[in-house]
């Protein structure tokens, strides 16, 4: 009990860090561009001021929402702890701070191409920019998350927010090789006794990994979410795509996305112009035999049979379908609905909001 009254009366930091749903190629994109969404990632955090005068606890992590039942709450197996932890870890803080509680509130769908394990990197690693006080700039914090996720498109857009492109820069050789360790280095499979000890000595990232700009947005356009019942992996999403392309192919995408990044900024939008603008030969026909009705969807759904609609395409690796659009959602949803239920599969679906980027607020 005195414990007890010890931890109740123990002043306190508290912050929230808040991080958007990620989609990511829109289109013709594959790997380059990425836009935020309006669903989120929410951790409520709270630490003592002072190193307790008692025994070192763990940290202790609570979760609500999607993926409830299948995340670690071991902050040496969590994806987010896990990778606040690598942060702290390169900036010579070593351990958690002792009493560290951490509730998170999940509302991103796991394994439906709308970029969870993007915005559970983010999270990890404003978390340990957070807790050690490192006050590090968006360029640095954005080489953190690429040497977890090394596909910069849902990341960025996680980071900083609204529709943005991104490359990964080339780097000299010896920045080269610290990139390239492999990724069970960076954050390990950790065994079933690991605990605080292990992986101590991580792999620095190298500076300036990723670059990134904004494109501008409408303000008139939504991202309707149609989100089959069923779960897609990004791993074996990519096994299924071919290791080369045409020449005819590869040009065919740089062509609209580069009418695409333009066209999603005008006002009002051109339905004529973004629909085009939104056909993919890089990844979309390797996945459809993934996804049953996606064919369907994205030639039967267009803006002369939906008014409103401006472009559709699958989200990220899938095996949500994204329809942008000012108007009609629920007709295109229906319409989408009809078509999956013919492949005997159920959705789900949002009217969601282009977001802005991750937010760290002290307070609870």
């Amino acid at each position: 009990m005195k414990g007890l009254t010890a931890n109740l009366k123990m002043p306190l930091r508290t912050f929230t860090i808040r991080v958007p749903a990620t989609s990511a190629n829109i289109g013709p994109g594959f790997d380059v561009v990425g836009l935020s969404l309006s669903l989120y990632l929410t951790l409520a955090v709270s630490v003592p001021v002072k190193r307790p005068d008692t025994v070192y606890q763990p940290p202790y992590i609570t979760y609500s929402g999607e993926g409830a039942d299948e995340v670690p709450l071991d902050a040496y197996k969590n994806l987010t702890t896990r990778v606040a932890l690598y942060v702290l870890r390169c900036n010579r803080v070593m351990f958690f701070p002792s009493h560290l509680k951490i509730h998170v509130n999940n509302d991103i769908p796991f394994g439906r191409g709308l970029g969870s394990s993007g915005a559970a990197v983010i999270a990890g690693v404003l978390l340990g920019n957070e807790l050690g006080k490192l006050n590090l700039p968006v360029e640095r914090l954005l080489d953190f998350a690429l040497m977890v996720e090394r596909h910069p498109d849902n990341v960025t857009a996680a980071l900083v927010g609204g529709f943005v492109g991104s490359y990964l820069k080339e780097l000299d050789e010896q920045a080269s090789e610290a990139a390239s360790v492999p990724l069970s280095e960076v954050l390990p499979e950790y065994p079933p006794d690991a605990g605080e000890g292990w992986g101590m000595n991580p792999p620095l990232p190298p500076f300036g990994i990723g670059h990134f700009v904004r494109f501008g947005w409408s303000k008139s356009i939504k991202a309707v979410a149609i989100v089959p019942r069923f779960e897609l992996s990004t791993a074996k999403a990519r096994e299924v795509l071919p290791t080369m392309y045409t020449r005819k192919d590869v040009v065919f995408n740089l062509q609209r996305l580069a009418v695409l990044t333009t066209a999603l900024a005008q006002s009002p939008p051109d339905p004529g112009l973004i629909y085009e603008a939104m056909k993919d030969r890089v990844h979309q026909p390797y996945r459809k035999g993934l996804i049953p009705g996606l064919p369907e969807v994205t030639s039967r759904i267009t803006p002369e049979t939906h008014p409103g609609l401006l472009g559709i395409c699958l989200s990220g690796a899938g095996p949500t379908i994204l329809a942008l659009a000012t108007d009609g959602f629920e007709a295109i949803v229906e319409d989408a609905r009809a078509i999956f239920k013919e492949k005997g599969i159920e959705i789900d679906w949002k009217v969601l909001q282009v977001a802005g980027g991750s937010i760290v607020q002290a307070g609870l």
